[in-house]
């Protein structure tokens, strides 16, 4: 495919984390060289991305983040990894999206938040509150960060991944959605069978509501640690 192609490709991380150009990095590779495709990451304001000593913005604010990145784009497919689902929600429906993709993610209803969608899991992530309107994972080190998210990643891998874990704004997390973003948009959802992070039973949840979904044997990033099959679901649909 020429990279002539007015298609760009979003990616949305997931919370607690910081840094998703280098999450996405082995699938943006791979995608480039298949298809001339290019990829971006949205910066986080909540996770201080755009202003470290401000994460207050929470929800509203990454949603506004993402409508500017789709703002100056013609095409573009917006991948939502975990919490990036919610965000892609609440930015609501916009006419440079062609598809969604979902990675072990969320497609919320009005009026849910992150915290309630997560509030039903038998074995629940540990996030603590940090007093100053910020959380945080709670009780990890880098071998059990690396057991939890990344256990199908090399151990350099899983440390680079714990060197980006970061404090995000708590309003993230209880702001209820206004808006449904993916209703009535053409969606895919990966769900992750070796999911130590999301249960697959959630994951199952959400992806009823997209338009299709596939199931893939990985943890909770297969765009780290089998980028060849996320760009698959990408490539059907450019």
């Amino acid at each position: 495919m020429s990279s002539e192609k007015a298609m760009d490709l979003i990616f949305v991380h997931g919370a607690l984390v910081s840094d998703g150009a280098w999450w996405w990095q082995p699938t943006a590779d791979l995608l480039f060289e298949r298809t001339g495709i290019r990829s971006r990451a949205v910066a986080l304001p909540s996770t201080g991305e755009t202003t470290p000593e401000n994460r207050g913005g929470g929800l509203a604010a990454d949603a506004e983040a993402l409508r500017r990145e789709l703002d100056s784009a013609t095409s573009a497919i917006v991948v939502g990894h975990s919490y990036g689902g919610t965000v892609i929600a609440e930015a609501g429906q916009h006419p440079a999206i062609s598809h969604l993709l979902y990675v072990s993610s969320y497609l919320p209803d009005v009026g849910q938040s992150q915290a309630e969608i997560m509030s039903g899991e038998s074995d629940p992530v540990s996030i603590g509150d940090n007093g100053d309107g910020t959380l945080s994972l709670s009780g990890y080190d880098v071998g059990s960060f690396g057991q939890r998210f990344l256990q199908d990643a090399a151990e350099a891998t899983q440390r680079e991944g714990w060197e980006r874990v970061t404090a995000q704004g708590a309003a993230a997390f209880v702001t209820p959605t206004t808006n449904a973003g993916w209703r009535g948009v053409d969606s895919t959802y990966i769900v992750c069978a070796q999911d130590h992070s999301t249960s697959v039973e959630l994951q199952r949840s959400h992806a009823s509501r997209a338009t299709r979904s596939v199931e893939v044997p990985t943890g909770h990033h297969p765009f780290i640690t089998r980028p060849d099959l996320v760009v698959d679901q990408v490539q059907a649909f450019v």
